[in-house]
């Protein structure tokens, strides 16, 4: 069968989120959910899943509701999220919270969280225990990774391993399932979709290390967000929280005020964290880290069952995100 573009399944993607529409009542709980689901976003975790089936000589359809399902359950957890973090833009655009309120942030993203498993659940009877059982696991896992990054806004002592459990939770592991369930429905053997799950659980590790960088060093105009937004939030962050570790007396005590501080100026705030994550290097130590969960993941690409041809797609892909700028 032949090897379809990221490209190609992207665009069949988009066409298949753009194409869904609730004729339900009342037209405010589902509004927000086609505008969160209208404003875009680099829809990876769906086409993770189709690149995986594709990659199995397995036709992508297969895995097209399911990968829209993740796809609807990602965004779910954007809308509460945004409203956790009182965030006010999603990629480029007000959040749901902004646009509409806090309250119809929560129960339209309750409505799309019970959208997703009407998705995921439209595959063969066969494996649909397993499919569900993954999605469930995975889906819990999320709300213990946003639990933990909550509790790390009252602590100045996180450490790096407590950080990178809390990621893998919070993003790593919506990659790896998407992968791991675009295995199954095309009838991978256990181990090659272990392989891939792996392979997601380090890409989505690399995945947000880049977003924390991009945050303190992307540029606004691509980045879709505000810059600097995790550093007046006082977000624990891999970069915060190696320079709690790394930093000397005075650097120690200037971040402590900043973290400490009630009332400050934005720009004065970002401008001076940055200062100090300049000062110690923070940017390429960071950059060193990425490219070793990046390299980890592409070893255990290597070892899947089939031929280098068919991974080239996956792997152009993870290039893409780890070299990013948005």
């Amino acid at each position: 069968m032949i090897l379809h573009s990221a490209d190609t399944l992207s665009k069949k993607i988009e066409e298949a989120i753009q194409s869904i529409s609730f004729d339900l009542k009342p037209a405010s709980l589902f509004e927000p959910i086609s505008y969160t689901l209208s404003v875009g976003g680099k829809r990876v975790r769906p086409l993770l899943a189709l690149l995986a089936t594709d990659m199995f000589d397995k036709e992508v359809d297969l895995s097209l509701k399911p990968a829209i399902g993740i796809e609807i359950f990602h965004n779910f957890t954007l809308l509460h999220d945004d409203l956790m973090d009182n965030s006010d833009m999603r990629r480029g655009m007000p959040a749901v919270h902004k646009k509409w309120d806090a309250n119809t942030a929560i129960l339209s993203g309750d409505a799309m969280l019970i959208e997703s498993y009407k998705y995921v659940s439209s595959v063969p009877p066969a494996v649909l225990p397993e499919i569900l059982g993954l999605f469930s696991k995975t889906a819990m896992e999320v709300c213990q990774g946003q639990q933990l990054d909550m509790d790390f806004e009252k602590r100045t002592d996180v450490t790096e391993s407590e950080y990178l459990e809390m990621i893998v939770l919070k993003t790593a592991v919506l990659l790896a399932c998407s992968l791991k369930m675009g295995a199954l429905l095309a009838g991978a053997s256990p181990r090659d979709a272990e392989l891939l799950y792996t392979f997601g659980i380090n890409i989505g590790l690399a995945f947000q290390l880049k977003d924390d960088l991009l945050d303190v060093y992307g540029d606004v105009k691509t980045f879709g967000k505000n810059i600097g937004g995790d550093i007046v939030s006082n977000k624990k962050t891999y970069l915060l929280i190696k320079a709690l570790k790394t930093s000397g007396e005075r650097q120690r005590t200037e971040l402590l005020k900043w973290i400490t501080a009630e009332k400050f100026d934005k720009n004065e705030k970002i401008e001076s964290v940055k200062n100090i994550y300049n000062d110690l290097n923070l940017k390429s130590i960071s950059e060193n880290l990425i490219e070793k969960y990046y390299l980890a993941a592409l070893d255990s690409l290597s070892l899947v069952h089939v031929a280098d041809e068919r991974k080239k797609e996956l792997i152009s892909l993870s290039e893409n995100l780890m070299y990013r700028e948005k």
